[in-house]
C-alpha cells in the first residue's frame, strides 16, 4: 500500500487544534443564498445581507460560514482555530521551513473577520487554508430553530495529488488519520482527517479526483428528529436531496445530503465517533465498495458534488 515519505518531518513544536473555526463559500446571489441558508438550512444570520458578503453562526462564535459574491460557485477558503496564541508562530514556522508561503491577514480583513490573529497559506493544490487564535465571542449563543444545527462538522474536496496532500497534512500540520479508504489495486483515495487534538473522526477530508473540487460541507444535528424534520422540510420546499439518509461506515454518521440554490452540496451529519487524544486506535484500511458508503445501500443523485469551484487565484 501507498505511504507518504518523511521529508516534511521537522524536530519542532507540533501544531495544536481547537477546531474547525469556518468555511467561506461563493456564491452567485448572496442575498438569495443567505435567505437560503437562514431559513432552510437553519443557521443564523449575524448582522445584515450585504452585496458581497454574509456571516452565519451555528455557534457561540461570530460566524462559521462567510458567503462571498463570485461567478464560479464552490469553495473559497477553510480555516481552523488553533488553541493558543503561540501555536500560530509553531504553524507559521513549520509553514516557512517547508517551502511554503504564509501570509499575515492585513488588519482591516482581519477585524471584519472579528479575529484576533490569523495568517493564511495555500496548500500543495493552491486550497486556502486560514489559520487564527480568538473570534468574537457572541453574547447571546445560537438558539437553533427548527433543524438544531450544534456545529459545523467537517468539509470535504477532491484533490488530483492525494499522496502529497495527505503527506502535507499530516507530516506539516499534524493533522491526524483516522481512516483510509483504497481501491481494490491498493491506490488510497480517500483520507479522513482530524485537526489533531480535536476529537471528531473528520474536520478535513480529501479523495482523489480528476481535478480540484469542492465536495461538501456538513452541518451536525443533534438528533435523529433533526434529519427527519430536516428531510421533509426540504421536499416541501423542492430543495434536491441527493444522497440519503444513510450511515457512513468510516465515521459512524447518519447522513443526508442535499443541494443549495447553486447546487453546492451540503450535509447534515448526526453522530461521529470521537478519538482520544492519547493512545487513539490506528487508521483503518477501507475500500471503496458502496456498501463502504453507506451501510444502509442507498442511492446517490449524480447531482452530488458535481458543482464546487475552488478558488485558486
Amino acid at each position: 500500500m501507498e505511504t507518504a515519505p518523511n521529508s516534511y518531518r521537522q524536530k519542532n513544536d507540533m501544531i495544536r487544534y481547537k477546531k474547525l473555526g469556518y468555511i467561506a463559500l461563493n456564491v452567485t446571489d448572496v442575498e438569495r443564498s443567505a435567505l437560503f441558508y437562514r431559513d432552510v438550512v437553519g443557521l443564523d444570520l449575524v448582522g445584515d445581507v450585504g452585496n458581497q458578503t454574509v456571516f452565519f453562526s451555528c455557534s457561540s462564535d461570530h460566524h462559521n460560514l462567510v458567503l462571498y459574491r463570485s461567478d464560479r460557485p464552490g469553495f473559497k477558503r477553510v480555516a481552523f482555530e488553533v488553541e493558543k496564541d503561540e501555536q500560530l508562530d509553531i504553524a507559521f514556522e513549520r509553514l516557512t521551513q517547508a517551502g511554503f508561503k504564509p501570509a499575515e491577514v492585513g488588519d482591516a480583513e482581519r477585524v471584519s473577520l472579528k479575529l484576533a490573529r490569523a495568517f493564511r497559506v495555500r496548500d500543495p493544490n493552491g486550497i486556502m487554508l486560514e489559520f487564527y487564535s480568538g473570534m468574537f465571542y457572541r453574547p447571546v449563543r445560537f438558539t437553533p430553530h427548527p433543524i438544531k444545527i450544534w456545529q459545523l462538522s467537517h468539509t470535504v474536496l477532491r484533490v488530483p495529488n492525494l499522496k502529497d496532500s495527505l503527506q502535507f497534512y499530516t507530516e506539516i500540520l499534524n493533522f491526524k488519520i483516522s481512516d483510509y479508504r483504497f481501491r481494490p489495486t491498493g491506490e488510497v483515495i480517500f483520507g479522513f482527517m482530524r485537526c489533531f487534538p480535536n476529537p471528531f473522526h473528520h474536520s478535513f477530508g480529501l479523495a482523489l479526483g480528476n481535478e480540484l473540487k469542492f465536495f461538501h460541507v456538513a452541518f451536525s444535528v443533534q438528533d435523529i428528529d433533526d434529519l427527519g424534520l430536516g428531510r421533509n422540510r426540504l421536499i416541501d420546499r423542492d430543495v434536491p436531496i441527493v444522497f440519503g439518509p444513510g450511515r457512513h461506515l468510516a465515521s459512524g454518521s447518519i447522513f443526508m445530503y442535499f443541494l443549495d440554490p447553486d447546487g453546492l452540496t451540503l450535509e447534515y451529519t448526526l453522530g461521529m465517533e470521537e478519538f482520544p487524544e492519547v493512545a487513539p486506535r490506528s487508521p483503518r484500511m477501507l475500500d471503496n465498495s458502496h456498501k463502504t458508503t453507506d451501510i444502509w445501500e442507498g442511492k446517490g443523485d449524480p447531482r452530488i458534488g458535481k458543482i464546487g469551484h475552488v478558488e485558486v487565484d
